[in-house]
């Protein structure tokens, strides 16, 4: 049937067709709605990284915009760190020509860290296979194969002996290999501290949109994990460059530009390390003849055990008069020589994570759900305020005086002045402020660049 056009009005005339011409435009028809719908639907597979596994593109329709086709793809990232395994399971949509943004975020964390498996390596594959069904559970199964999977451990294994950090290591990759993700030769590996603050610097510049545009002003990143502490920022003069020390500047690529950071992480400074080192202990060893370790910096009345690395020390306060001022004088001896400070870090905005969010909200100078912003001053007046009160009471936690100590003069230390803001955050737009998100994007950046050049 077709309409002809009759003064302003139509009237419909029947007209004869071949049978074989209907049968040919219903075929043609049927074609086009299928090809429709399969391109709706199409992948773009390439080879992927040494497993050769398949990177996948799907078509998607971002909120407003239902004709945009969208990238989708997914990353499993897992963070063995000193104290607990976390996975982190990532969806990113990039707009065609724009940089990716991520969409979703599957966490979840189990307790010990990877190394409290050391002398029992095939108990760790429960742990992993827990966490690895969550990443099936959340991710679409036409996406398995096409979604890199990567391990990368923190300081917990790089304190543990090489021959023990190994065996932890193969034991994953076996459970790694076995499941149905894409698998590299390196999906498995113990990050270097540079590694870690740079991702961290990622995660942040990424989730605040400072990587989007080349000309946008970035933030420094400040971690303090359990066995070291990491700082990362963007110089912007060429004095830091050139007075920079061997090894704390370091080059990144990223959406085809490259970046050069100040970059440095410090071993044995994380909070837990540094703990041990004020009260005269020795990484990986148990005290001489399990001598008490007894230290200014701990309640006067306390006196108890304390497990750190698998090893189980007996530790007390002492009686004494100015506990802030003695426990400073041991934290100051701990950090002499020990921090490269330049003088640009306190010029730059900076975000602190982890420990520093942690002890922050537990003495109330943010809030502990939703984070803020406070000076660098704050932590002294919070730990002169706290040890002092040890001289009279026992506070909620025999390491408050301690910590709060540590951690304003490893801020000193940096270059900080008291007066510096500082923001910390848990998340960024519901988003987990650990490396693990800069780690697996750069990952996925770095496999992309290989294969399609444009990205």
């Amino acid at each position: 049937m077709r309409k002809i056009p009759n003064h302003g009005t139509l009237r419909m005339t029947k007209v004869a067709y071949p049978l074989g011409l209907c049968v040919g435009l219903f075929i043609y028809v049927a074609y086009i709605k299928w090809h429709r719908a399969s391109a709706a639907q199409a992948f773009f597979s390439i080879a992927g990284a040494a497993s050769g596994a398949r990177w996948t593109q799907q078509a998607f329709s971002s909120p407003g915009s239902a004709t945009r086709s969208h990238e989708v793809f997914y990353g499993i990232m897992f963070d063995a760190g000193s104290t607990g395994t976390r996975i982190h399971v990532f969806q990113f949509a990039r707009p065609p020509g724009e940089t990716p943004t991520l969409t979703h975020e599957t966490f979840k964390a189990l307790k010990p860290g990877l190394s409290a498996y050391a002398d029992d390596v095939e108990k760790s594959a429960q742990g992993i296979q827990e966490l690895l069904n969550v990443a099936k559970q959340h991710i679409p199964y036409d996406f398995w194969k096409a979604t890199p999977l990567v391990l990368k451990a923190t300081a917990g294994l790089r304190l543990l002996p090489g021959e023990k950090a190994q065996k932890l290591l193969q034991k994953v990759k076996e459970v790694f290999q076995a499941s149905p993700f894409l698998v590299g030769d390196d999906c498995v590996s113990i990050m270097n501290g540079t590694d870690e603050g740079v991702s961290a610097w990622i995660t942040v510049n990424f989730l605040t949109g400072s990587l989007k545009s080349p000309g946008s002003s970035s933030v420094g990143m400040l971690d303090l994990g359990g066995g070291s502490t990491q700082i990362t920022f963007l110089p912007r003069v060429e004095g830091t460059l050139q007075a920079s020390p061997p090894g704390h500047l370091t080059a990144l690529q990223m959406f085809n530009r490259t970046y050069k950071l100040y970059s440095y992480s410090y071993l044995g400074l994380g909070l837990m390390s540094a703990r041990l080192a004020i009260l005269g202990g020795v990484e990986g060893k148990p005290a001489e003849d399990d001598k008490e370790l007894v230290s200014p910096c701990l309640s006067p009345q306390f006196r108890g055990e304390w497990e750190h690395a698998e090893v189980t020390y007996r530790i007390s306060g002492q009686k004494a008069v100015g506990l802030y001022e003695l426990c400073a004088s041991r934290v100051s001896e701990i950090l002499r020589n020990k921090v490269h400070r330049t003088e640009e870090a306190q010029h730059v905005d900076f975000y602190a994570f982890s420990y520093y969010y942690d002890l922050a909200a537990s003495f109330g100078l943010i809030d502990a759900e939703k984070g803020g912003s406070l000076v660098v001053g704050d932590f002294e007046t919070a730990a002169k305020y706290v040890c002092r009160t040890l001289e009279t009471q026992p506070p909620s936690s025999p390491f408050a005086c301690m910590d709060l100590t540590y951690i304003s003069l490893l801020l000193h230390e940096f270059g900080f002045p008291r007066d510096k803001v500082l923001k910390l955050a848990r998340k960024i737009d519901n988003v987990e402020t650990s490396w693990a998100l800069g780690a697996i994007f750069h990952y996925i950046d770095s496999l992309k660049r290989e294969k399609i050049p444009a990205l």
